[in-house]
């Protein structure tokens, strides 16, 4: 049987190497040059790094199994972690108890309601009830208009802008979910990440694949899927070259599906056009000097148009500091527009307002990616508007990062979730 698997992010590789646990040898076709699609490295000045922050918690079995079977377990790192919280021209400490209570700018029924809202959050099991409830009602009814705009509504408008008031609880819920539960104690959190980087897993996938007979052709966009009387014939290649396939399982992000299947049924198509997605800017500063001891710091300022940074070398240790600032925006908006030299511009005025003894001189390098669909939008009831991964032509299995939702995009759900789209498509 020949299968061809579109995408090499995590998502592709994974199905790609569960097709070959299971006897298959798959071909694997990626438009960029490089593996790991939002995982993927980049020589920034002397060191290889990922062009979007990525971090990992113990409750990433998807990942850990994977390790595990190609013996990269000993390169897993946890470090002990701290969050903070940029408000009112101050940097505060955040994320456990006593830091919400020392929190200036917050009244004490309010910092009572948001910590009772976080603690059940991280005990509640079953998200269903929640998934058709629009977040920011949800939030409010818990935590109060006063915690709300203090703590959660900049973090939705800077992160989603016209779609903030249209978002799954259930969404919300299972990142709160999922942080709170990387916690080893009340007052203490843990993450990790791999020695290497992300870089680390991808070539191990790669040469597992390889090694077991697959192929990767990278720099090999797709210009169509191929299908005739319901069934596919194979991949059309930019040159008009037709490669037959058996099986085709799609993984790239599902606003390019209209265009890579036009001979999906019309009501299908249209349900691809109806979802949303929210584009990034992510820029990526390395430093003389660290910014914080912070490796989160949720930031709300009327002065920044960020919702946070992340200073990854408080996870990592590298031989300099290294921030990384996301620029939420939708695609179709002005600012993502604009060139990367504003948003450049822009960081360095923001890590030297957070950190005022940091200078020009202090910043190394600053460099800046964009991903136009990063991040899916996860409205109310968002997994009754998603197509079955099974598609309407027969031998076509299409999915993307929307499909283990409620929860949030992650390299751990993207193993999971390929490995289970191979073992359909072979069943």
């Amino acid at each position: 049987m020949e299968i061809a698997v579109i995408g090499a992010g995590p998502m592709g590789l994974a199905a790609a190497y569960q097709l070959t646990l299971d006897g298959h040898r798959p071909t694997i076709f990626e438009a960029d040059d490089r593996l790991g699609g939002m995982t993927a490295s980049f020589d920034f000045s002397g060191l290889q790094i990922e062009r979007y922050y990525h971090f990992h918690c113990t409750s990433d079995h998807g990942l850990l199994q994977i390790l595990d079977e190609l013996d990269l377990a000993d390169k897993m790192r946890w470090t002990e972690t701290r969050m903070g919280y940029w408000h009112n021209n101050r940097l505060q400490d955040w994320g456990n108890p006593l830091a919400l209570l020392m929190f200036k700018g917050l009244s004490l029924p309010a910092k009572v309601r948001y910590g009772l809202h976080a603690f059940l959050s991280t005990r509640r099991k079953d998200w269903r009830p929640l998934d058709h409830l629009e977040a920011g009602d949800w939030i409010r009814r818990w935590v109060g208009e006063e915690a709300w705009r203090v703590l959660w509504r900049t973090l939705f408008e800077y992160k989603f802008y016209n779609f903030a008031d249209n978002l799954s609880a259930a969404w919300i819920w299972s990142r709160i979910h999922r942080i709170g539960n990387s916690r080893y104690s009340l007052m203490r959190e843990k993450l990790g990440y791999l020695d290497g980087g992300s870089e680390t897993l991808l070539q191990a996938l790669s040469s597992a694949i390889t090694g077991a007979g697959g192929s990767i052709r990278l720099a090999t966009p797709v210009r169509q899927v191929a299908a005739e009387n319901n069934r596919i014939r194979g991949i059309v290649l930019p040159d008009n070259s037709l490669l037959p396939f058996d099986r085709i399982i799609s993984t790239v992000p599902l606003p390019f599906v209209p265009r890579l299947v036009p001979d999906l049924p019309e009501t299908t198509l249209q349900m691809y056009r109806a979802l949303n997605n929210i584009a990034v800017v992510c820029v990526i500063a390395k430093l003389r000097k660290p910014l914080s001891d912070k490796f989160w710091l949720n930031i709300n300022d009327p002065q920044m148009d960020i919702p946070g940074l992340v200073e990854y070398t408080n996870l990592r240790p590298l031989d300099h500091a290294v921030v990384y600032v996301p620029f939420y925006l939708p695609g179709n908006h002005e600012k993502f527009q604009q060139d990367d030299s504003v948003f450049i511009q822009k960081v360095k005025n923001y890590l030297c307002r957070i950190n005022p003894s940091l200078t020009e001189a202090d910043i190394i390098d600053v460099r800046a990616s964009r991903y136009r669909y990063a991040q899916p939008v996860c409205e109310p009831g968002f997994m009754e508007r998603l197509p079955p991964c099974r598609s309407d032509i027969d031998g076509l299995w299409i999915a993307d990062t929307s499909y283990y939702y409620p929860y949030d995009r992650g390299i751990s759900e993207s193993i999971e979730f390929g490995r289970k789209l191979a073992r359909e498509a072979i069943a």
